[in-house]
């Protein structure tokens, strides 16, 4: 009598394919968006206001007052800590954002308009710092090309008297080629005998600075019968209109801001020229292969990043000043390379990032006098958020962000 005996089954093959789970559609889309750049620099943001809420509830008395006592009543201390710092940022929106405590329905939306004000001249200044970084030219000298810029197109706009759009248009071109000629020789030097960019533009920066306070001594530049150092009113035909309104600041400089934008991402983008800029950037001894003339390159993209700079102190001086005074440029030029690196050297980031320095910027005037938050703390906070966009593994091990995966190369 036969006994069926079960066959063994055979082993598998190491060779033959073991089915993976597969990820979920809408898993793999949530996977890719938290581990984009974008979410990146909103969770840097986000770790920067969390940041600077510590320093924010430090600082406030009640806070340090009921800390004598926190383990008699923790209530206390946390109920100080939360008011702090719901104080400081909700003045910091009402002032930058909206205010819905104010009167009216204009001065309600006002404070947005004090943003996109302020953010003007750091979309000017950060597409001519971008334009250089992505074609490999840390220009660090928008701050004296801004003045130059504004020292300019104020003498335009004071000394000559011409007709209504004419006198503003030779007043915007003057100051676009001051800052553009200023950076000019910083490309000149590099391209012709191997300057440091970085050393030249930092001493420019300083003999900028020196330049214009001179300037302001002398008679061509002082106000009749004043000793002080602030030149003359520029004429209303060479003032950039209102957007919205003599109650509001908002000129159409910002327009013209966008439109720099939309162009710098077309030439950058779109053009030959501005792949010649990226090939630059990219490897200069390759680019230089290819054909390209490199040394020609520098010198066409410090002219164009100079211009773009410039056209940041025109936006001060012909759009929200009117006259020419120390600290007329503040620390435009400065905080242009933050806005640059934080948005990527895009003009699109570029934008974004203006417009969040520029709120911080117009809000932090009435969380100190709402708040009693020390204004430093605004500066604290764009330290923090250039920290952390630095930083990007930092960013991703706080917040326990997914890291981006790589495409294999066919």
């Amino acid at each position: 009598m036969s006994v069926e005996t079960p066959q063994a089954q055979a082993p598998q093959s190491p060779e033959s394919p073991v089915e993976q789970p597969q990820p979920s559609r809408w898993g793999g889309a949530l996977r890719e968006m938290m581990a984009s750049n974008a979410t990146v620099i909103v969770f840097a943001i986000v770790g920067a206001l969390l940041m600077a809420a510590v320093l924010i509830a430090a600082a406030n008395s009640e806070v340090q007052r009921t800390a004598g006592y926190i383990f008699a009543r923790p209530s206390d201390f946390f109920s100080a800590v939360w008011n702090s710092v719901s104080s400081a940022y909700s003045s910091l929106f009402r002032g930058a954002v909206y205010d819905p405590q104010a009167n009216t329905f204009a001065r309600q939306f006002k404070p947005i308009t004090e943003t996109l004000t302020a953010a003007t001249p750091l979309i000017f200044a950060g597409l001519g710092l971008g334009v250089g970084f992505r074609s490999g030219i840390f220009n660090i000298g928008a701050q004296g090309q801004v003045i130059l810029g504004a020292v300019v197109s104020a003498f335009f706009g004071f000394a000559f008297s011409l007709p209504l759009g004419l006198h503003l248009l030779v007043a915007v071109l003057g100051g676009a080629l001051a800052g553009g000629l200023w950076a000019g020789i910083a490309g000149f030097l590099k391209a012709r005998f191997g300057a440091n960019e970085v050393i030249v533009t930092i001493m420019l920066n300083s003999i900028a600075g020196f330049l214009m306070s001179y300037l302001l001594t002398t008679q061509a530049f002082m106000r009749p019968g004043s000793n002080n150092p602030v030149s003359q009113r520029v004429y209303d035909t060479a003032m950039f209109p209102s957007l919205m309104g003599d109650n509001f600041r908002l000129h159409w400089g910002f327009i013209l801001a966008l439109v720099a934008a939309y162009g710098v991402w077309w030439l950058m983008e779109r053009s030959t020229l501005g792949f010649k800029f990226r090939a630059v950037g990219f490897n200069p001894d390759a680019a230089r292969t290819a054909g390209i003339k490199v040394e020609r390159m520098y010198l066409y993209v410090m002219l164009l990043a100079g211009g773009l700079a410039g056209m940041g102190g025109v936006s001060q001086t012909l759009g929200t000043e009117g006259v020419l005074q120390e600290g007329v440029a503040g620390n435009i030029g400065f905080d242009a390379i933050t806005v640059a690196l934080l948005g990527r050297s895009k003009p699109v980031g570029i934008i974004g990032a203006a417009i969040l320095f520029g709120a911080l910027r117009a809000g932090s005037p009435l969380m100190q006098t709402a708040s009693g938050t020390p204004i430093d703390i605004v500066q604290v906070v764009q330290a923090l958020v250039v920290l952390l966009i630095a930083a990007p593994p930092l960013v991703r091990a706080i917040f326990r962000l997914p890291v981006p995966v790589k495409e294999n190369a066919a």
